[in-house]
């Protein structure tokens, strides 16, 4: 005999609830990790290089807005938030770090190509996490 539990009285799993703090701290490791380098001459001057326009205002400000979305991400708090500011920084970056279409060298292309898919894949997580939010074991909004 098989009972039916209503969705929304059904209790959640243990793994129902960590498995959106696994995958917030996941997302927004590779931020954090990334960011430091926005604030140093040579990631600046490497951004200017690809034709970043004023690189040096708008490289430290991508990272500014890479580790506060970051952090609302991480610990839940205006989540949603923290993921628009993610998707505001991805996407002037994918478009102006990542022009694959523009190199001939193929290595180089290649390389540049899989760098792309990765932030339209972490785009698509973003955005994911901006419509649904954070989940369980948040500071919520």
């Amino acid at each position: 005999m098989h009972f039916v539990v209503d969705k929304y009285t059904q209790a959640m799993t243990t793994l129902d609830r960590w498995l959106p703090l696994i995958g917030r701290l996941l997302f927004a490791f590779i931020f954090l990790a990334a960011a430091p380098r926005h604030f140093t001459g040579e990631g600046i001057s490497h951004a200017g290089s690809l034709g970043v326009p004023f690189a040096n205002f708008f490289v430290p400000l991508s990272g500014i807005l890479a580790i506060a979305g970051a952090l609302l991400v991480i610990f839940g708090f205006h989540a949603k938030w923290g993921a628009w500011m993610l998707v505001l920084f991805l996407v002037p970056v994918t478009l102006g770090m990542h022009r694959f279409w523009k190199i001939a060298d193929e290595g180089q292309r290649h390389i540049q190509l899989a760098m792309f898919m990765k932030n339209i894949s972490m785009l698509g997580g973003a955005l994911l996490l901006a419509h649904h939010g954070p989940g369980a074991f948040s500071l919520r909004d």
